[in-house]
């Protein structure tokens, strides 16, 4: 009888602890008042691609199969999270467009616009530069207007804002958003297709929740821009039996057969 009491006490708290915590998975992240972010930033770098000394410059290459598939693996995380996305937004620039393409395939009700703003470029850093001083200067202005026009509290209802960019682009962002020194952006890496989520809380206050996550990317996709990062190989481009942009977007070219 004893043991039987005291197999219902077990039991009785066990449930009495499930039960609190259903009801605290609804809360805030400790330390951030309840609904206190207004605004929540998911900033995606690009997809991997391959340099293009032919392409204008100013655009830039566009992804390659490797880029597509970890941009659709990146949206299936998005997707997974259940939340309503008001905006992707990506650079002007040919590899964060086509990410942010591939993007809104899986999120299609979600309104996809450019900015100029998100650019890649080189800002300050505390190594010795790599570029004229003068060109380092534009960069941070850029990207300084870039942070007042994204982390900027909205004035109506809190927001969800996919934002594709570009590796330095994230970085300086990142620490802006955290008060540091924006010249030690070098110090941190970040991978193709890689997730950055930052919080701007309605005083204007930032939460840097995570940066760089890979986890949506198995081991052997992921890939930083260094020249032993993977390749994914399409059937048919070596051929030459696909096109060049058959070969980035085979879905593409199936539809196109069907």
């Amino acid at each position: 009888m004893r043991r039987s009491s005291r197999l219902r006490q077990s039991g009785t708290l066990i449930l009495g602890l499930l039960l609190c915590a259903v009801a605290q998975g609804g809360q805030e992240t400790p330390g951030e008042p309840a609904g206190a972010h207004a605004r929540t930033l998911y900033l995606v770098r690009h997809g991997a691609y391959s340099a293009d000394p032919e392409v204008n410059p100013k655009r830039g290459p566009g992804i390659s199969p490797l880029g597509v598939a970890q941009a659709r693996l990146l949206a299936s995380r998005l997707a997974g999270m259940r939340i309503r996305f008001d905006t992707i937004t990506s650079s002007t620039m040919t590899r964060a467009l086509e990410t942010a393409s591939v993007i809104q395939e899986t999120l299609p009700d979600v309104p996809l616009a450019q900015s100029a703003s998100l650019n890649e470029c080189a800002p300050p850093t505390f190594r010795s530069p790599a570029q004229p001083p003068a060109r380092e200067a534009a960069c941070a202005m850029q990207l300084e207007a870039a942070y007042t026009e994204l982390f900027t509290p909205p004035a109506a209802a809190p927001r969800h804002d996919v934002i594709a960019a570009h590796g330095n682009v994230i970085r300086y962002l990142v620490m802006k958003a955290l008060g540091a020194d924006t010249r030690a952006w070098l110090g941190m890496s970040l991978a193709h297709a890689s997730l950055t989520v930052i919080h701007i809380l309605a005083d204007g206050t930032t939460v840097v929740m995570s940066v760089g996550d890979v986890g949506h990317i198995p081991e052997n996709l992921q890939s930083w821009g260094g020249y032993a990062d993977p390749e994914l190989v399409v059937p048919g481009a070596e051929t030459g039996e696909l096109s060049r942009s058959d070969a980035r977007w085979p879905s593409r070219a199936r539809r196109r057969s069907a």
